[in-house]
């Protein structure tokens, strides 16, 4: 199958600058606009799994094949139209809104609405599962535990209530805490800014998996 890129290259005439003004390669005339490249995103083959939701709030499952932090590639049971706006869930990444720009046999190209922050933390992600990836590490092995330079944190509860804790150690998908406090299997918290449901007990207190896999910049400003 074959997929076209999601972010072609924009043709410029040659320019040069004199003064302050742009003029094109021949002297001649200025030229009141410069169109940038558009291809300022580096797409990656990947495979994460999701779904998305239409404007006619219809849902569907999708895989994403190739992303960059402006856009991505989807197969899907369904075709969608030029234009129309959608909101994947993606494992992982989370929510993701964008804007169809072209469909392609088995599926289409998305353009990614988001923030600056948002598409810096999808670039760290690609850049994170690709390396990881391309040293055949296993699911268990692929996110390392690290101890954090600023263990104190809180647990919040659904209720409200928020209990303080130690953080033993965290990854970019869940983390260990000391409480004397063991909310129930299943539990959704948020462990300072980050939201997650607790999947195990222990001896000090309750592992954690978060809801989106994180990335380093995020754990970094958390624990240090």
């Amino acid at each position: 199958m074959s997929i076209p890129n999601l972010e072609e290259p924009v043709a410029v005439e040659p320019v040069r600058v004199r003064g302050k003004r742009a003029v094109d390669g021949h002297g001649k005339r200025p030229i009141a606009k410069i169109v940038p490249d558009r291809r300022r995103h580096r797409r990656v083959a990947i495979r994460i799994f999701g779904r998305f939701m239409r404007e006619d709030k219809q849902e569907y499952p999708c895989q994403v094949i190739n992303m960059s932090p402006g856009g991505m590639g989807l197969v899907s049971p369904v075709t969608c139209e030029d234009g129309e706006r959608i909101v994947a869930y993606l494992d992982n990444f989370g929510r993701i809104e964008g804007v169809v720009v072209r469909s392609f046999e088995g599926g289409f190209a998305v353009r990614i609405m988001a923030s600056l922050y948002k598409r810096e933390k999808i670039a760290n992600l690609l850049t994170w599962i690709t390396n990881q990836e391309s040293l055949g590490l296993t699911e268990d092995r692929r996110y390392e535990r690290i101890v954090p330079r600023n263990p104190s944190s809180k647990l919040i509860l659904p209720n409200g209530e928020v209990h303080s804790c130690r953080v033993i150690d965290v990854s970019l998908s869940g983390a260990s805490i000391a409480s004397s406090f063991k909310p129930p299997i299943d539990t959704v918290v948020i462990l300072g800014r980050m939201r997650g449901r607790v999947v195990r007990h222990h001896d000090q207190g309750v592992a954690i998996q978060f809801a989106d896999l994180q990335d380093p910049d995020s754990l970094a400003r958390s624990f240090g």
